[in-house]
């Protein structure tokens, strides 16, 4: 097959920021390969009970590492007789990314994910870089092709011990200035919180039109 006939799913704008009663994840929902191929992909997923990441870049091999990360991190919960933290999971996805970006392919495998979760110790919210690079953060990261975009927006309204309820209100206005300048990011968002109560799904919305925080 001809390399140029390959057209992987990419695009995305991704955000993550730390409150202070938790973590929030938001994404758009629009899908791209040269044209709009979705406009209804789901790019935040939970892996545990408290633990849930966003997705950029390459959809296929970023829907495969999800499943794997899933499986890895009930055995690793299975082998020591105890939950694993959220650094453990950083370390172990990041692992499977830096591998996968060095093996050879026709399709390079350029993904990164946001990570967000509750352990014993707290809440954490890692940037896992397509090169497997880890990086902590302690209020807010951004991915994907519109990050540009939502970082201005996160620079200029995020405030250390923002209230959950102030993040879902800021992670709107973040994604949805990528919605109006960027072609990748589109028709939509999801927002997540990881708090003491778990992962829930607060915000859930197709749209073709701007969003008001």
């Amino acid at each position: 097959m001809d390399e140029k006939e390959i057209k992987p799913l990419k695009g995305t704008t991704t955000i993550g920021l730390a409150c202070k009663d938790g973590i929030i994840l938001a994404a758009d929902k629009r899908a791209t390969a040269g044209y709009v191929v979705n406009k209804k992909e789901k790019k935040i997923h939970a892996i545990t009970d408290s633990m849930a990441v966003a997705m950029a870049g390459l959809v296929s091999d970023a829907q495969l590492f999800i499943k794997l990360i899933k499986a890895e991190l009930k055995l690793k919960d299975l082998q020591t007789g105890r939950y694993s933290n959220v650094r453990e999971a950083a370390n172990l996805l990041a692992g499977m990314l830096y591998a996968n970006i060095r093996r050879m392919s026709m399709v390079p495998g350029i993904v990164g994910f946001l990570l967000g979760g509750k352990d014993e110790t707290g809440f954490h919210l890692y940037d896992l870089g397509v090169d497997g690079s880890v990086t902590k953060s302690d209020d807010y990261v951004s991915d994907g092709s519109g990050s540009v975009f939502a970082i201005g927006v996160l620079e200029a309204n995020y405030k250390k011990g923002i209230s959950i309820d102030d993040g879902i209100k800021l992670a709107v206005k973040a994604i949805n200035s990528a919605l109006q300048r960027d072609f990748y990011t589109g028709n939509g968002i999801d927002v997540i919180t990881i708090t003491d109560a778990g992962v829930r799904t607060v915000l859930e919305k197709e749209l073709n039109e701007r969003i008001e925080a």
